[in-house]
């Protein structure tokens, strides 16, 4: 248990030093360039991890290759988004931003999959919203120009996407692999962004082509560590770890990009937190209780990309 534990802390370092190189080279690259590199390079230390899943000739096998194709293009653009988002907002504004997801996924999972939702989580999502107003609410005020609403809509807008492959991941562990299912969001995400190649890519010098690689690889690093976490903790006791990335972008904006966090913000986090905890605490106990009653299988530790 402590093995997964210490696996997805680490995932949440990976993928915010991650963003911390996204921010860095957002001024210097289209969003298009970065996503590749991002997908590309990251295919390295997916490729290996698949490889000692079980080998790279299994790996490729499925039978749902629509599914993958799906799930790859709402995947890409959450990501094309939140990259978008990251040139525009402080890191830790774009983190805390980024918490909407589980809320989002409670609200679609009873749009698409028609599951029942009762007013306590109804509430906290109500509530998680609340938050990001009150986060919102701080772009007002003097010497804000450094945070954007059109940042703020585009990381919603990603925390929608990364809902929605929540949701499309769900029922693709039932038959696929999670390493198939990585592997295959690295290629596709790949050959996507290299479509934006006309829209205009920059040619790096030596030591930006190292960022973009460390882009990728740590993007990569984070994909494994997280999906390997699931093998050794149920997910109701690691996705809490998530909210660690709060921590990583406030220490990170202090020491690397030199900017205080303002009250407003914190407390706009502070709101959308404790509601997502709050979703989690409610759907582990209605997990649980469908358990007792015979409803659904013990989980089995899986693995979601």
């Amino acid at each position: 248990m402590l093995r997964g534990v210490l696996l997805k802390v680490a995932s949440t370092l990976a993928f915010m030093l991650m963003a911390t190189l996204v921010k860095l080279l957002s001024d210097r690259f289209p969003v298009g360039e970065i996503t590749f590199a991002r997908s590309f390079f990251a295919l390295v230390p997916v490729a290996v991890w698949a490889a000692a899943q079980g080998g790279l000739r299994t790996v490729f096998r499925t039978s749902r290759p629509g599914a993958h194709l799906t799930r790859s293009l709402v995947g890409v653009t959450a990501m094309f988004l939140g990259f978008a988002a990251l040139a525009r907002l402080p890191l830790a504004d774009s983190t805390a931003i980024s918490f909407t997801a589980p809320l989002i996924t409670v609200a679609l999972a009873a749009l698409i999959l028609h599951e029942q939702v009762r007013i306590y989580r109804w509430s906290a999502v109500a509530i998680g919203f609340v938050g990001v107003l009150i986060i919102l609410s701080g772009y007002a005020e003097e010497g804000a120009a450094d945070r954007s609403v059109l940042g703020a809509a585009f990381q919603l807008a990603a925390a929608a996407g990364v809902a929605l492959v929540s949701i499309q991941i769900r029922h693709m562990t039932r038959t696929e692999p999670a390493a198939t299912i990585v592997i295959y969001f690295s290629i596709f995400s790949t050959l996507v962004a290299l479509l934006t190649v006309p829209f205009g890519w920059a040619m790096p010098t030596a030591t930006e082509a190292a960022a973009l690689l460390a882009i990728g690889i740590l993007g990569g690093i984070g994909q494994v560590t997280m999906t390997e976490s699931f093998r050794h903790a149920d997910a109701s006791l690691l996705a809490p770890f998530d909210y660690v990335s709060l921590i990583w972008a406030l220490a990170i904006s202090v020491i690397v990009f030199g900017t205080l966090p303002t009250g407003t913000m914190l407390t706009g986090a502070a709101v959308v937190i404790a509601a997502g905890l709050f979703v989690l605490y409610r759907e582990r106990q209605l997990r649980i209780a469908r358990r007792k009653a015979g409803e659904i299988p013990p989980a089995m530790p899986g693995a979601t990309p």
